[in-house]
């Protein structure tokens, strides 16, 4: 094998061995920054008290923005997804993210836990995070799964000590669409989204 062709053959492997670790340690590295900043705007916002309407939508925005509510409406509701159009999926999406976003300001306590991330991996475009949260002596474990699109890793998932958010509303919105169909769903919806903000 003549010298040029090894150093080729060498640079290939090195990339085959090295390239992915590299990115891996990169995202986990862009992971970590998001979610520490994340909660470290959190806390600059609970600083104030009480909070101003103001407040509450900047934390509220904080909190939410992150979460890919349409790849989470999507698991939720499974195989229901597919025989949905365009319209219905949007207005599913659009509905589910606001009652999301109205409770999650409903106990502020959680957010105000001290938060360290124990481990962050990273599969190709999917990710997952997993922090420790302590309030008031009491540890509860969260993790993220996350996904990268349009070069910004997201939410989809938000696991509290094993529980997934998501499999709880899969479980509510899946029984609801066998009971009364979709539109049984979003009738339900609609009205919960109602009382909260009404």
């Amino acid at each position: 094998m003549s010298p040029r062709i090894l150093r080729f053959v060498t640079t290939l492997l090195l990339a085959v061995a090295f390239g992915p670790t590299a990115a891996s340690a990169q995202d986990q590295g862009s992971i970590r920054t998001l979610l520490l900043e994340r909660d470290r705007d959190i806390k600059a916002v609970l600083a104030h008290s009480p909070l101003s309407d103001q407040e509450k939508q900047s934390l509220r925005s904080i909190v939410n923005d992150l979460i890919l509510f349409e790849e989470m409406g999507k698991t939720a509701l499974g195989d229901y997804w597919t025989g949905l159009s365009e319209a219905q999926r949007r207005d599913f999406v659009e509905t589910f993210s606001a009652i999301v976003r109205e409770q999650s300001l409903a106990d502020l306590d959680p957010y105000r836990a001290r938060i360290s991330i124990s481990a962050i991996a990273v599969e190709g475009t999917r990710a997952t995070a997993t922090t420790t949260a302590l309030y008031k002596e009491v540890t509860t474990e969260v993790e993220y799964a996350m996904v990268m699109r349009d070069g910004q890793w997201w939410i989809t998932d938000i696991s509290l000590d094993g529980v997934s958010t998501t499999e709880g509303y899969a479980r509510s919105f899946q029984t609801a669409i066998r009971k009364r169909g979709f539109d049984g769903l979003m009738q339900s919806l609609r009205k919960r989204l109602d009382r909260i903000t009404g």
